[in-house]
């Protein structure tokens, strides 16, 4: 009888155990970011318009697709925090440098949030009218910032028709940033045709998706067992 009872308690843990590996992967598949800590950093803000074309700034277009991708990141289970939320700059009174004031207070906020992730959104400028699509750029102080780059350019080059290839950069924000991360230019203002789609909210919540898959991607690439279980 002592028998029966101890088989029917292991055949019941047996079930309970399936029941919970068949949770969490239901769970990995709708939330494969769970418990991923990302910052998401709107360039500019502020005093610092970034760059612009006529009346529309660049530091306003950073924030609408940063508030998007933060959506989108938290909907697929990230912790997600943003530098700013509003049009502010983060540098303090006392800096005498403005604009390395504010870069080092967004250093700070990544660390105090023990980010594993940051997202920098930007939008480009150049002289020559006919440079368009998206691009990421990169620092080599973490070997992991080129993976991430090319998982992110990759997708924006099939889903969003980008002919641009990821670059170095060697900007104080990203060569003093040890956690994965990237400068991620989402288009140029400068061109009439990418200037018109970073206005349009459907764009913005598209590349915003874009660049969530691609962050999903990449670290189901870096960790296959947290994913697949």
């Amino acid at each position: 009888m002592l028998k029966i009872k101890y088989k029917t308690i292991l055949i019941l843990l047996l079930i309970l155990t399936i029941i919970s590996i068949d949770n969490i992967k239901a769970s990995r598949n709708s939330l494969p970011l769970l418990g991923t800590i990302i910052t998401v950093d709107p360039g500019h803000g502020g005093r610092d318009s970034g760059t612009m074309y006529n009346k529309t700034l660049e530091k306003d277009l950073n924030l609408e697709i940063s508030k998007y991708l933060e959506q989108e990141l938290t909907k697929k289970g990230a912790i997600t925090y943003m530098t700013r939320e509003s049009d502010v700059d983060l540098s303090s009174r006392y800096d005498k440098k403005k604009k390395r004031g504010d870069l080092y207070r967004r250093l700070l906020f990544i660390r105090k949030n023990h980010s594993e992730m940051y997202l920098s959104i930007h939008i480009n400028w150049y002289k020559n009218e006919n440079y368009q699509g998206a691009e990421v750029l990169y620092n080599p102080i973490n070997k992991e910032n080129k993976v991430l780059a090319e998982y992110i350019m990759n997708e924006f080059k099939q889903e969003l028709g980008s002919k641009r290839n990821i670059k170095t950069t060697d900007l104080y924000m990203y060569k003093n940033t040890n956690i994965p991360g990237v400068l991620i230019e989402c288009g140029y203002l400068s061109n009439y045709l990418d200037r018109k789609r970073l206005q349009d909210p459907i764009y913005q919540k598209k590349i915003s998706r874009v660049i969530t898959n691609a962050v999903i991607k990449y670290l189901k690439s870096k960790d296959k067992i947290k994913y697949i279980l």
